[in-house]
């Protein structure tokens, strides 16, 4: 019999933020395939599961993503109950849309398991709404690199430079410095508030305020091996 692929949200790295559905399907996984920042504590509930590292990182070795999803269809073709786990919410910016394109043309059934994304984790853990009732009605999401890891050219800068909106950006570290020029030569004052959250949920968190001109130039030479999101307009003038 074919197998059946869970996707599953591991949300920023806390255990304590799996959703239960997340941990009853690791439990009763015989494979789990999982991202660099789903590993530690959280593969623990898939203490019966084969273990299988399949994280992308930018900037070092990393399985492509055909292979990945050749894991995924051979391991369910072979009957097994497939967790893939993803870091975050999976369908934000996690390569969800080729790993279903590759079960769908397999015949192989799937689930999509929600979970918390890291920019609801961040702003929680900086005590701050993501929405603000007069001044920040809508949120994007957006990431800072394309496959090439360069800024993706074909933005709406209209949008990102919108001051009424809060925007969280995934994968901007080493691109913000050119968005934030971007975004200051489409309107925005060079003194937008701005956070930077690193390693959002683990021991090492940090998260650092600074205006967009501030965070450019300090990200230009700093340096970290954590994962970081930026968040970037009329954010609350409090923290927890």
């Amino acid at each position: 019999m074919t197998g059946f692929v869970s996707f599953v949200s591991s949300g920023p790295g806390d255990p304590e933020l799996l959703t239960v559905k997340a941990v009853n399907r690791l439990a009763a996984a015989e494979v789990v395939l999982f991202d660099d920042l789903s590993s530690g504590p959280i593969l623990g509930h898939a203490a019966q599961a084969d273990l299988i590292a399949v994280g992308k990182r930018a900037g070092r070795p990393s399985p492509k993503q055909d292979h990945v999803s050749r894991l995924l269809v051979d391991h369910a073709l072979a009957g097994q109950k497939v967790v893939r786990l993803k870091s975050g919410d999976c369908g934000m910016f996690g390569r969800l849309e080729e790993e279903i394109i590759a079960l769908q043309a397999a015949g192989i059934a799937y689930e999509i398991i929600p979970g918390v994304t890291s920019a609801s984790a961040a702003a929680a853990a900086y005590g701050i709404p993501l929405t603000r009732r007069l001044t920040a009605r809508r949120v994007q999401f957006i990431t800072g690199a394309d496959v090439t890891g360069s800024l993706p050219e074909n933005t709406n800068m209209a949008a990102l430079a919108d001051p009424k909106a809060t925007t969280v950006v995934y994968m901007g570290r080493r691109t913000f410095a050119d968005l934030a020029a971007r975004l200051i030569a489409h309107g925005l004052p060079a003194d937008t508030p701005a956070l930077l959250a690193e390693a959002v949920s683990t021991p090492d968190q940090k998260i650092t305020r600074f205006s967009i001109e501030t965070l450019a130039a300090h990200l230009q030479t700093a340096q970290s091996p954590h994962p970081a999101l930026i968040f970037y307009g009329p954010l609350a003038d409090f923290s927890a």
